[in-house]
């Protein structure tokens, strides 16, 4: 008798705890993202990129892994004018990814090309839709995705502070069909994964209390922010505050999507950096330096920390200099990669331990 009273307690504090109804919040997002976007991979190793760490050569996925990676955001574009980002190249790199026990964060933009707060292309193929195919479409493309990359985490657009596939998805102009669109996306993820945490990205952070109030509503999971000094501010107790609101606010988690920040203010190449003059630093604290490339991870490191925030993830980590020194079609961003000129690891990586 006493083993079956023992037996029918766990079996009721065990359906007590599983239980879930209307009330009850979802389950917590426990694991603290430690991720780089490592969307320019696959077009680096084709110009034969090596990459080191401590003197050995690897590729940068086990590079990365090693040094306490957990995350692999991947971008997404419907169909560009060539291979990179499309459908093919993101599933297999997904794959590589996973085989190596990282985690998956797609970044499906909905467009062919960059989609940011200025561009938010429709993608070709849709461009002569009327809005009930698009919102279908959209449902139909999100479900692909969901069923042949199986990610982890997907965002239903890039940046969307103005909405995306424009005009139809235009927020100045058309921000219900915006959120139906959004929906549609929503639904495909739901309908496929029930496991996959789904974000809504926006870049910046001043002014995203005001652009989620309007969209709490939505099933989510994650508020996903951009931060960089350059575009976003250098005050970042000012984004510490702000994340802490987020997620008292919305009671959502909330993470970095993307950061960066340079080593150096020199160049590898002749393509121009978007990062080169001082007046664009947090200084004194963290110069154009390895060290402060270093301090300034770690500091988005403790401020997700004591903010509660789910992670940060540092997007360009490969985008070296790959097409030669003198190119002026190559990176913008090499003096902000996560390797340093000879392509080795740099001690900001000491960040996703």
């Amino acid at each position: 008798m006493r083993t079956k009273l023992i037996f029918l307690l766990i079996l009721s504090l065990t359906v007590s705890s599983c239980s879930k109804n209307n009330n009850e919040e979802p389950p917590l997002i426990n694991e603290f993202i430690k991720g780089v976007d490592l969307s320019f991979l696959p077009q680096i190793e084709e110009s034969n990129i090596v990459f080191t760490d401590n003197g050995i050569t690897s590729d940068a996925l086990n590079i990365f892994k090693k040094n306490g990676l957990n995350t692999v955001r991947i971008r997404l574009w419907h169909s560009p004018v060539n291979k990179h980002s499309a459908f093919e190249e993101v599933k297999t790199l997904s794959k590589r990814a996973k085989s190596i026990g990282l985690k998956v964060w797609i970044c499906a933009h909905y467009s062919d090309t960059w989609a940011d707060p200025a561009n938010q292309e429709i993608p070709q193929s849709w461009s002569n839709l009327n809005f009930e195919q698009l919102t279908d479409s959209v449902y139909s493309y999100t479900t692909k995705i969901m069923n042949e990359i199986q990610p982890d985490y997907i965002q239903i657009g890039n940046e969307i502070n103005s909405g995306f596939l424009f005009p139809h998805g235009n927020i100045d102009t058309n921000f219900s069909q915006f959120k139906t669109l959004v929906k549609s996306g929503i639904k495909a993820v739901r309908d496929s994964d029930t496991e996959c945490k789904i974000m809504l990205h926006y870049a910046g952070h001043s002014y995203a209390s005001s652009f989620f109030s309007n969209l709490n509503h939505l099933d989510f999971d994650i508020i996903a922010l951009s931060y960089y000094p350059l575009w976003h501010g250098k005050d970042l107790n000012e984004l510490k505050t702000n994340l802490i609101q987020l997620k008292n606010q919305y009671d959502k988690s909330v993470v970095i999507a993307e950061t960066a920040y340079p080593f150096t203010l020199s160049w590898n190449d002749w393509t121009n950096n978007i990062v080169g003059l001082e007046e664009q630093l947090i200084l004194p604290d963290y110069p154009a330096t390895p060290n402060g490339q270093l301090d300034f991870l770690l500091k988005v490191r403790e401020i997700c920390k004591v903010t509660n925030a789910l992670g940060f993830c540092y997007w360009g980590a490969e985008y070296v200099a790959f097409e030669g020194a003198e190119s002026k079609n190559d990176s913008s961003w090499e003096n902000q990669a996560l390797f340093n000129f000879k392509n080795e690891l740099l001690p900001a990586a000491e960040a996703f331990n």
